[in-house]
């Protein structure tokens, strides 16, 4: 059985949902909504450390979640690959997407999402596991530093991957109370013994609607592309031939918005002009060949001027000159 073949959770079709689950996904979900000074963070998975204002700027780590007022930061323990894998692929998978779709996406790691006080002091600061822009080039984006809420625009889509963290209990709240659109929460198949009971591999969306988070079953940065399908093209070793077609759907139903294709995409383009070239140049080739004239290796892609002559012009060329020169004379003059 070929490996695309292989039936995943991306080509299986949904299983039935009760009339009490359906209910469930419309309903927003009472994530808590911290307003004005913060409880105490419950984020299982990290520990409290002391990281002051004035440390903050020679600090290198990672964290969850950093808070001003008690000089606090909660780190996780140093990740390893299976939390770092979801992160990874996500910028290989949003890659594939622009070339479908022929326009950038931006993937900006844990850039750093801030609140910032009535004198412009970090008085908040939360990180994600890995942020997507869908328009980078549209966004009101930091030159440097973090994301500023109030001043600089929302990633799409953000992702959080719980290997051994929890971010249900507190830190989803946070982000939904800042009003971060999209929120991917990924609890990846390789199997951590940190994992909090109970949690078992998937990925959940969760999508703003009216101040609230609902889960969804497919992603709005991301049309068509499902729940389901996202997390097994962030969990396989090699990319099957399901997660190829699903990513090339979502980045041809963007193009198809935004007036895009694989042509606009400068890297793909620029494979199509070689192949179209070489193309070129071997209908040049066997047209001289079947009139009887030699040509040396390397003809006639070696000829100045013919890699940007229009194809009219090559093909004039090659019916009516009688030489290998005259071919490349007749290139020059156009």
């Amino acid at each position: 059985m070929r490996t695309e073949d292989h039936p995943t959770a991306a080509n299986v079709a949904p299983r039935a949902r009760s009339p009490a689950q359906a209910r469930a996904a419309r309903t927003p979900t009472p994530y808590p909504a911290p307003d004005g000074p913060d409880p105490t963070p419950d984020l299982p998975g990290c520990r409290p450390i002391p990281l002051r204002h004035r440390d903050l700027e020679a600090w290198e780590g990672r964290f969850e979640y950093w808070d001003s007022a008690t000089g606090t930061a909660w780190v996780q323990e140093p990740p390893g690959i299976g939390h770092e894998q979801p992160a990874e692929r996500l910028v290989e998978l949003c890659t594939q997407i622009a070339q479908a779709r022929g326009a950038a996406i931006g993937c900006y790691g844990t850039t750093d999402l801030e609140r910032r006080d009535e004198r412009g002091r970090r008085e908040k600061i939360l990180q994600a596991d890995q942020l997507v822009y869908v328009y980078p080039t549209r966004a009101r984006l930091p030159e440097g530093g973090g994301i500023v809420v109030g001043k600089h625009d929302f990633p799409d889509v953000v992702l959080e991957v719980d290997y051994t963290t929890d971010v249900r209990p507190w830190k989803l709240g946070m982000y939904e109370s800042w009003g971060f659109p999209e929120v991917w929460v990924e609890v990846p198949e390789r199997w951590s013994g940190g994992r909090r009971r109970g949690r078992s591999p998937g990925l959940t969306i969760h999508l703003l609607e009216g101040g609230r988070y609902r889960e969804s079953r497919s992603s709005r940065a991301f049309p068509g592309w499902s729940a389901r399908a996202i997390h097994d093209a962030l969990n396989e070793v090699e990319l099957t031939g399901w997660t190829y077609a699903a990513l090339k759907s979502v980045g041809r139903r963007l193009g198809e918005r935004d007036g895009t294709g694989p042509d606009d995409h400068p890297f793909l383009r620029s494979f199509r002009d070689e192949s179209r070239a070489e193309g070129r140049a071997k209908t040049v080739r066997e047209m001289l060949r079947l009139r009887g004239i030699a040509v040396s290796e390397g003809f006639p892609a070696n000829a100045p001027g013919f890699a940007e002559a229009p194809e009219e012009v090559a093909v004039s060329a090659g019916l009516a000159c009688d030489s290998e020169e005259d071919f490349r004379a007749r290139i020059r003059e156009g």
